[in-house]
This record gives C-alpha cells, structure tokens and sequence, in this order.
C-alpha cells in the first residue's frame, strides 16, 4: 500500500506539472492569436514525437520528455537590416555570423506571402511584450489560486503563545543548522533553567503583555543576553519564570548569521483557515523568497556539486523535478500524516514549483520568456524615443544577434538541471515531516 501510494503522488505531481506546462504554453498561444499571429506548433515536451493532431495552420500534440514544452511563433527572428525575408543570405563562413544567418534561414522556410503582417517581429512592441508574458502570467495565476485554495480552504499552520518545545541546550547556529545534538558540555538553555514545560501558555515578557509569538520573538531578540521575567499559565494557573536570555547566532539562510537574543522554547502550532488578506501577505514572501533563492541559485549549485561527492545536502538545496516528484512520492506514502496533510504539502509543493517557473522566466536573458520581453521593451523605448525627437523610425529590435549568448545560456541550464538529476539521484534531499 506504501509502495502504491508513492506511485501515486509521483503520477499526480508528474501530471500536475505537465498541466501546468501546458496551461504557460497556452497563454502564449492563446495571447499570439489574439493578436494576429501565424501559430505553427504547440507541444508540451522536447525530443520524439508521440502524439500529434493538427487543427487549422497549427499542430498539437506531446512529445517523449516531460520537461517543458514551447509555442512555435512564425517571424520571432526579422530579416536583417536592408535583407528581404524572401531572398536572405546563404550562411557565412564566420561561425557566429553562421549560427545567426542559419537561424533566420530556418525562420522563414515555411512562410509564404500570406503571411505578410502576421509574422511575431511585425507586431507592436506592446503586442510582443504581452505574449511573452502571458506565459509565466499564467505560472503566477496558478501558484495564486492554488496556494489561496490551500490557506483559505485547508487552512495554514499558525504560531500559538503556548509552548510547543523546549530546547535543551545551546548549540552554535552553523552546528545546530547541521542538526548537531546537546552534549554534556554544551550550555543549558535559558529555557531550561527557568523551568518551562511543553504547554505552557505565555502571558507576558518583561512586563509587556504577550498576545501573538511573532511579539514574543522580536522582545526576546533584542533582550540580547538581559535578564527575562516571563509570565506563563500552566494548568490554570500563572507562575513567574526568571532567567538570562542569551546572545546567539542566527542564519538567515544564506550562510550569514547575527547576533539576536536566545530564550531556547518554540510554538505549539494551530492549523487556521485564512482570509484573502493572508494569501496577498504570504504570496508576497514566498516572492521574495524565490527571487532570492533564483539570485543565490550560482552559489547553491556549488553546494550541490559538493553534495554529488559526498557533502551534507541540506532541505533548502535546490532540486530537479526529478527531486521535487521523489519527495511527492514520499510524503504521499507518508503513513505519519493524515491525507489532508498529504494532498496540503503536494498542493504546496506543486505551487511553489509554479511561482518558481514564472519568476526564473522572467530572467531577462535569453532563450527565457524575459529575454524576449527586454527586447520588446528596448524596442518600445527606442522608439518612442526616435518618435519623441522626431528621428527616423530605428525599426525592430533584431534578437537574432543574441543568438550566441541565448545559446550558451541554454546550455547553462541544461548543465544545471543535470548536475541537480545527479545530485537527486545520488544524494537527495531528505524531508523531515515531524
């Protein structure tokens, strides 16, 4: 039954992305036609064809490897300057010049005189802008409505004032990030000596009345290593605990630490269904939280590679799809968790994967959905500005002579997503859910 219930959340993430894929490939379908455009293709997956169907100018279908898909727009590469698209040069012998001309050769094999006005480079900036876009639009869409489905409907884990664990000992914060135990050397909590227990629920820090944890954390951060009076409710009745905060560092995920006051006790946490509100607040943060993530993302991978040989691989380590759809599996098979908190983690899951699709398209660098909206944008500029001062029109802005750079940042990717498969074969990430 284990076994059957892995194989089942793997099948429904797998399907789940590939919807997913499909739905950011039809924002920019949907968004190119409504504009005039000449749709060829539209396919979800790379490689051998399995599965195809043509309705009108445009074919359908899926194809072998699921691991994204694409929209063919006719016209994305213009002629170059003074060419006409109906005569364009035969390769020349300068391999980037090679790769460039090859390119719009390829562009314009199947465009026939018809499709004059229809062709992607012809269209407004603004038309070009909104059709790159649709696509990670509809990722945002997604991860909105699944994650406010998630808050609202199922509900969100909240901090409560009472007590949930009380921590033994002071480990120093890059050992206890490694998930180092207390020993008999090490120092004992502030907690601990004042004598706190599992259920107490805190009334007061120094005087100041308690009425959310997020409080009690900021007073206890800047209580540094100052003496704390805390008043808790234990079985009914209210008791003063004495002790020392103390100074420690804390991470914030990047490998740097601060120094923030230490009291050594964490929440008991309540699930709580939440408003409209919440879901702005929390979509806001996991923003943030993805960008830098996609910021840090260089600096991880070498952490990764060090993971590959041997090294620790810790949980916020970024992962393939191929990690993301074996956690899916674990946790679906997961016996510990009641199947609320099955399908609440691998709808979460499958949300954040979205957000972080649309956030990494809009990278503006080439073959990315954001390379072709900074040459909308450039475009716009250009000339509105030529518009402004009553110059000559510059024209399109020709990204076909970005083809090198789009190339190797191709391949970049390509290299990471490999080295992320080796790294979640050979040493993934290891959720904990308890």
């Amino acid at each position: 039954m284990t076994v059957l219930l892995g194989v089942v959340g793997i099948v429904l993430f797998v399907l789940g992305i590939l919807i997913s894929v499909a739905l950011h490939e039809l924002g920019h379908m949907v968004s190119a036609k409504a504009f005039g455009m000449k749709v060829t293709q539209f396919f979800v997956g790379f490689g051998r064809t399995i599965w195809s169907t043509r309705r009108g100018e445009t074919e359908y279908g899926i194809k072998a490897i699921p691991v994204g898909g694409f929209v063919r727009l006719v016209g994305v590469f213009p002629p170059a300057k003074g060419e006409d698209r109906t005569r364009l040069r035969t390769a020349s012998t300068g391999p980037i010049r090679s790769t460039v001309e090859l390119a719009r050769r390829a562009e314009y094999e199947t465009v026939v005189p018809e499709d004059d006005g229809r062709l992607y480079y012809q269209k407004g900036w603004w038309k070009k802008l909104i059709v790159r876009a649709a696509g990670p639009l509809v990722n945002v869409v997604i991860a909105t409505l699944l994650f406010g489905g998630l808050f609202m409907l199922y509900g969100a884990d909240v901090a409560q004032t009472t007590v949930g664990t009380v921590t033994d000992c002071v480990v120093p914060a890059p050992q206890a990030t490694a998930g180092r135990k207390c020993t008999d050397a090490d120092e004992v909590s502030p907690a601990k000596r004042a004598g706190f227990q599992v259920g107490d629920k805190i009334l007061s820090f120094n005087g100041a009345g308690i009425s959310s944890w997020d409080q009690l954390t900021a007073l206890i951060a800047v209580n540094a290593d100052g003496p704390a009076t805390i008043v808790v409710q234990r079985n009914g009745t209210e008791k003063t605990l004495t002790t020392n905060t103390i100074v420690d560092q804390v991470g914030d995920g990047s490998g740097k630490f601060g120094s923030v006051g230490f009291l050594g006790v964490s929440p008991q946490m309540k699930l709580q269904r939440q408003g409209p509100g919440y879901v702005v607040d929390k979509l806001g943060e996991l923003t943030l939280a993805t960008v830098k993530a996609i910021g840090d993302f260089p600096q991880q991978l070498v952490g990764v590679a060090k993971a590959i040989a041997g090294g620790d691989r810790h949980e916020d380590s970024p992962m393939s799809v191929v990690g993301a759809g074996r956690v899916a599996g674990e946790i679906a098979s997961d016996q510990s968790l009641t199947g609320g908190e099955r399908i609440a983690f691998l709808v979460s899951l499958l949300a954040s994967l979205n957000l972080f699709l649309a956030l990494f398209n809009f990278v503006p660098l080439l073959p990315l959905d954001g390379g072709h909206m900074a040459g909308a944008i450039w475009e716009g500029v250009r000339r509105g500005l030529a518009k402004l001062f009553h110059r000559p029109d510059p024209g399109y802005v020709d990204i076909a002579k970005l083809l090198p750079v789009a190339y190797i940042a191709a391949g970049a990717i390509v290299v990471m997503g490999v080295l992320l498969v080796v790294a979640d074969l050979v040493n993934p990430i290891r959720i904990t859910t308890g």
